[in-house]
């Protein structure tokens, strides 16, 4: 059976790693003197975490039409590896929505929609299709940084955006009108579960590789202040920011081999295995001995097969995911037979549901109407654990707390869960991913 521990914020982490002898705004850092310290490729942005969340307001007069839902998730581009299981979950969370008797007594219809990644200008031109095509709410995008691309046009058009995938701070004071949600813990949260897992096997000198975007920085600056907290002197930590487009990575690699680190965490998405192809040509690979961690951008089957055979041996790190059980992932692969990974599967499924019981509690399906539900239908309420369940209590009027294929969600006033559950994921010597174990923390 699956062991879960959980984490309450830093200073519980500081006392269960007290093995290393040696949460927090994305901030800037000077390049420090080689060998140790920061060094960053690029400017990093500041993001401020300390405010009051915008609400969404709801409309005077309900709106009774069939509720549409639009995907704005990664078919193509580097994250296209995330895509096939929250694609087949958000169509799993249709049908039992529909075959429970639908929104209103009305069937609701997801408009599917690819979000490419930030090389494209994919997601604006679904985002324009979606919108001409009526949704009041769009579940995606799976890129924090794609999202941060589209979020402004979504938003302002009254429409509820619903990520099950973005995890960067950015927004959780971001001036969103309210209509901003997300399934998927914040990085808050997987930097304690990543820095958790660093420190139980005894990480005592950690250099920190993080591409340079809102996920990658925040996580990375996080990760740090984790680490620190847990006991690690300041200057035994090493971050280095770097630019994910890069021809090479070389120079960064060899200030992590300079640095002498007994653990490195690569955060970034697939221009990963470069880098750690080229971390075993230098002698720190995983399966060389060096004790490598990744995080949700890159911890996929997909990297297993764009490395050398063997060369992820070891191996580990950390994704949003809830130990879902068989039969949820039974149901999905039935959608897609094709799955090998559920990344994202089950807060897909709850993003799409928890939609849907918003809107049948707000009688209507404006998008500031759902949005003004979203919050209450996850906490403080009779709990119910599937659609089919919470509907007919959410038609008598009762107060509900949906807790479904990821647990409780408990949405705090940003829209998004203050719980998290992470796999502590594993590479074997053939490069396939398993899961070891799952970490939960809670601020």
């Amino acid at each position: 059976m699956a062991r879960r521990s959980l984490v309450r914020g830093a200073a519980v982490l500081a006392a269960a790693s007290l093995a290393l002898a040696g949460c927090s705004s994305d901030d800037s850092d000077d390049a420090a003197a080689p060998g140790g310290g920061d060094s960053s490729a690029a400017a990093e942005s500041t993001v401020d975490t300390d405010c009051t969340p915008e609400e969404a307001t709801a409309g005077a007069t309900p709106v009774t039409t069939p509720l549409k839902i639009g995907t704005l998730l990664p078919e193509t581009g580097s994250l296209a590896f995330l895509g096939p299981p929250e694609i087949a979950a958000v169509r799993l969370a249709a049908e039992d929505v529909n075959s429970a008797g639908g929104v209103l007594g009305q069937p609701i219809e997801i408009v599917p929609g690819d979000s490419g990644d930030t090389t494209t200008d994919t997601a604006n031109a679904t985002v324009d299709r979606e919108l001409a095509a009526g949704v009041q709410a769009i579940v995606g995008a799976a890129s924090s940084s794609v999202s941060l691309k589209v979020i402004d046009k979504i938003t302002s058009a009254g429409v509820v955006m619903f990520s099950p995938a973005n995890t960067s701070d950015q927004f959780i004071c971001y001036p969103d009108k309210g209509q901003y949600f997300r399934t998927a813990p914040t990085d808050v949260l997987q930097a304690q579960a990543l820095a958790q897992l660093i420190s139980n096997d005894g990480g005592q000198r950690v250099s920190i590789l993080a591409m340079n975007d809102p996920y990658g920085t925040g996580l990375a600056q996080n990760l740090q202040n984790n680490l620190v907290d847990a006991g690690l002197a300041e200057d035994q930590v090493q971050k280095i920011v770097y630019d994910p487009n890069a021809q090479s990575y070389n120079a960064e690699i060899d200030q992590v081999k300079n640095f002498g680190p007994d653990a490195v965490a690569v955060i970034g998405f697939d221009e990963s295995s470069r880098i750690i192809t080229r971390m075993h040509e230098v002698g720190i690979g995983p399966s060389d001995g060096t004790a490598v961690y990744g995080v949700d951008g890159n911890m996929g089957n997909a990297l297993g097969d764009a490395v050398a055979p063997g060369l992820l041996d070891g191996m580990q790190g950390t994704t949003p995911l809830t130990d879902v059980g068989p039969e949820f992932q039974a149901r999905v692969k039935a959608v897609d037979p094709n799955l090998v990974d559920f990344n994202y599967s089950g807060e897909s499924y709850d993003a799409t549901v928890v939609l849907a019981l918003a809107a049948e509690q707000a009688k209507s399906t404006a998008g500031v109407d759902i949005a003004a539900n979203i919050n209450s239908v996850t906490k403080d309420g009779t709990t119910c654990t599937s659609y089919a369940e919470c509907l007919p209590l959410v038609q008598a009027g009762t107060d509900i707390d949906y807790d479904g294929i990821t647990g409780k969600l408990d949405f705090a006033d940003a829209g998004e869960p203050s719980i998290g559950s992470y796999g502590h994921l594993k590479f074997d010597a053939q490069n396939t991913l398993g899961t070891e174990d799952y970490i939960v923390v809670g601020e």
